[in-house]
């Protein structure tokens, strides 16, 4: 641990206790000498830590700005299927639920960012790699409670990884991150406040894994089945109620083991699933917050009309709209089906109808100005399926389709599935749209949250819409999950072992600039398999009522900014 010299806090707070001084004078400083070295990661521990021990000294030096009390309102548009963090793969799950838990690491939350040199301590004071990057060992805090008062120790952190793993007594219904810890080998405690996590081989994005809102710390001590409805963390919130299909709500952990934290007495989460009804009720002052990628470009302007003193921002879009094809399925097992699918998309008609232009286009990872690692805009346009030649791509396909026996007079009719909620099924409509030019007849099939995300991992499906979350802005979190044969998000069925050869080179790499290089060969090659063909990354809205302070809205991802133990209300 270090202090930031000549910090009068620290010196009041902390009396006689001995810190080394930070390797620098200002945070800023820390932040800038990180960023240069983000090239090798665990090198970076002590500079982080540092980082983040600052930010808190700085957060805490002006608490007294702040105020204690209130209850953030907000609407939700879905209902969860649970509020495990660990079996879920929407936001809708993960959101309320993240108030309730600590991670090992975290991503600042007043860093709109995610990157490696935002990654501050949380349940781990300190950490540190050792000389060959396979080893991360965690210094953990003592005297951390879980909120039923039993003590946090190792233990926990073991058990959470092995379970994650597949390895634990305890079992997940659904493990949607598994294939995050394919690297991992085992995860040792020399003692109650130690944690060591053992690699095969080195992956400096491994930490940025454990910074994600997807990766809290879960209790020993409580079953899985228990944590879907009752989750027990040692976060800033308890969990007080989850009424299914209606509301959910948090209240203040008197005992969070951060000084002063958190600010809300707690926190409400009320379900609407239309639009409209929640856009009117927040503009009559009934919510404090809209839900993340529920707000269209157009509906954020609209919110903005009648509630002019809103806050809004509409941050570069972090959620992709990708088509998935069931290549087990005939007779969608033919590539040149799949072919001439991909080839018949027009992208910039999806951006056009549903984001007014503002969407991205992107092969796999989110490009600038929002994500670190997507093929620049320069090189996307020259490559198939992303110039101006839509009339000229469109009428190769019907000829592939043609030359399958497909025609005007013989259609391919097929159901297109996809999540009951507008940003799925507005989507879907156009796809289906787009698919008659080349003689497939679509009929929408909507499902169910808690229906729609085990029917793809089943695989129980032919064609489908999908939306795909950024969990966290690193290639290590999106290709291995979606991309690996084995990868949990690989709804359709996609491998190809040279692919896979070529995610472990990256995560391996080092350096960042050879990394991104990798990582664009791996967009090209899956564009050319159509692996899974994407249409556009999202441009969506988040308004606040003004009296909501403390929020930071993140760029590259609508998981990992949630924490909401900083935010305080202004009334």
């Amino acid at each position: 641990m270090c202090a930031p010299l000549g910090t009068p806090l620290l010196r009041a707070r902390l009396g006689r206790a001995t810190f080394p001084p930070c390797p620098v004078k200002t945070g800023r400083q820390i932040l800038r000498k990180a960023v240069a070295r983000e090239d090798n990661p665990w090198r970076l521990s002590r500079v982080l830590v540092c980082l983040g021990f600052t930010i808190w000294l700085a957060a805490a030096g002006t608490a007294l700005a702040q105020k204690q009390g209130g209850v953030l309102r907000q609407h939700i548009p879905d209902n969860p299927a649970s509020l495990s963090i660990h079996e879920e793969s929407t936001v809708t799950g993960e959101r309320p639920a993240m108030p309730i838990f600590n991670n090992l690491v975290l991503f600042d939350q007043s860093v709109a960012r995610n990157s490696m040199a935002s990654i501050v301590p949380d349940l781990a004071e300190t950490w540190s790699w050792n000389e060959d990057g396979t080893k991360l060992t965690f210094r953990l805090r003592q005297g951390v409670k879980w909120h039923d008062g039993k003590p946090f120790t190792s233990a926990d952190v073991k058990c959470t990884w092995d379970m994650l793993r597949g390895l634990g007594a305890e079992k997940l219904r659904i493990n949607p991150r598994r294939s995050w810890y394919d690297n991992l080998v085992e995860v040792t405690v020399p003692g109650p406040y130690e944690a060591v996590f053992v690699l095969k081989r080195r992956q400096p994005a491994f930490l940025a894994l454990l910074a994600t809102g997807m990766s809290p710390v879960y209790p020993c001590h409580v079953s899985p089945a228990a944590m879907r409805q009752q989750p027990v963390g040692t976060g800033p919130f308890k969990f007080a109620e989850f009424k299914p299909n209606e509301s959910i709500k948090l209240v203040r952990n008197p005992d969070y083991w951060k000084p002063g934290r958190p600010y809300l007495d707690g926190i409400e989460y009320e379900l609407s699933r239309s639009r409209s009804t929640a856009i009117l009720a927040f503009i009559a002052g009934k919510y404090d917050l809209t839900f993340a990628g529920v707000l269209t470009v157009p509906l954020t302007r609209d919110l903005q009309k009648q509630r002019p003193d809103a806050i809004c921002e509409l941050p570069p879009g972090s959620v992709s709209t990708n088509l998935i094809v069931n290549r087990l399925r005939p007779p969608f097992d033919n590539p040149e089906i799949r072919k001439a699918m991909a080839l018949v998309l027009d992208r910039r008609a999806f951006v056009e109808i549903l984001s007014e232009g503002q969407g991205n286009l992107a092969i796999a990872m989110q490009p600038m100005p929002g994500g670190l690692w997507g093929t620049p805009p320069e090189m996307l346009s020259k490559m198939p399926g992303y110039g101006t030649d839509i009339a000229e791509r469109q009428a190769k396909a019907v000829e592939i389709m043609k030359s399958l026996g497909y025609g005007p007079g013989k259609r391919l009719a097929v159901k297109v599935s996809t999540r009951d909620v507008p940003p799925y099924r507005d989507p879907a409509i156009i796809l289906i749209d787009q698919l008659k030019t080349i003689f497939i007849d679509g009929e929408l099939e909507v499902l169910d949250t808690t229906q729609w995300f085990p029917k793809v991992l089943r695989k129980d499906y032919s064609v489908a819409l999908n939306l795909t979350g950024t969990f966290v802005d690193d290639p290590d979190a999106v290709l291995y999950e979606n991309f690996s044969c084995g990868g949990q998000g690989n709804y359709n069925a996609y491998c190809d072992k040279d692919i896979e050869a070529l995610i472990d080179r990256q995560s391996m790499e080092r350096d960042q600039d050879k990394r991104r290089e990798i990582v664009w060969e791996i967009e090209r090659r899956l564009l050319a398999d159509d692996a899974k063909p994407l249409i556009q990354f999202n441009r969506a809205g988040v308004c606040w009522d003004p009296a909501v302070k403390g929020l930071t809205v993140n760029t590259n991802s609508i998981y990992n900014g949630w924490r909401m133990e900083d935010v305080w209300l202004n009334r």
